[in-house]
């Protein structure tokens, strides 16, 4: 198996994982939050797909499907095309309020359609190019991508946990 199969397969994964964390939940299950200070299931599938849109399209030297596709009119927060919500407040967490799942899945779906088409064309110098001079050692392409698939994973981890307190709650 190449490296970038192995990575094709893993951002199929987060897809499955935050299909199994939205499906079927309404906008008020998607905008629940255990307390004010946290994160909702909607925030979590937004920003981690924000991040991962973001970060991939620079790898691919591409605008983002943020903008190009019309994802940020569909979910109507009224965010800077730029925001991908590290540092939001608990008012900016609960501006994410789709009304139901799919705009969450389409965004992804759309993504990761993205992120495959790049790593389709990525072969070992793609993956090995310095991206980023500002970490000791420096990163390349393929360590931003595991860092990508890592954040996604734990925020899908944390989609799942709370549609688990939702679900007990019924």
């Amino acid at each position: 198996m190449e490296t970038k199969e192995l990575l094709a397969d893993a951002f199929g994964r987060i897809v499955e994982d935050f299909e199994l964390a939205v499906t079927g939940l309404t906008a008020d299950d998607l905008a629940f939050r255990p307390d004010p200070q946290a994160n909702s299931i909607a925030w979590l599938a937004w920003h981690a797909t924000r991040v991962h849109d973001d970060h991939v399209s620079a790898l691919a030297s591409r605008g983002q499907a943020w903008t190009e596709a019309g994802f940020r009119q569909r979910f109507g927060a009224g965010f800077d095309e730029r925001d991908i919500g590290f540092g939001h407040t608990p008012e900016q967490v609960a501006g994410v309020r789709p009304q139901g799942p799919e705009v969450l899945l389409d965004y992804l779906r759309a993504v990761t359609a993205r992120t495959l088409e790049y790593l389709a064309r990525a072969d070992a110098a793609e993956l090995d190019r310095i991206v980023d001079r500002n970490w000791d050692p420096p990163v390349t392409a393929g360590v931003r991508l595991v860092s990508v698939i890592d954040d996604s994973m734990q925020h899908a981890g944390q989609a799942l946990y709370l549609r688990g307190m939702i679900e007990r709650r019924r």
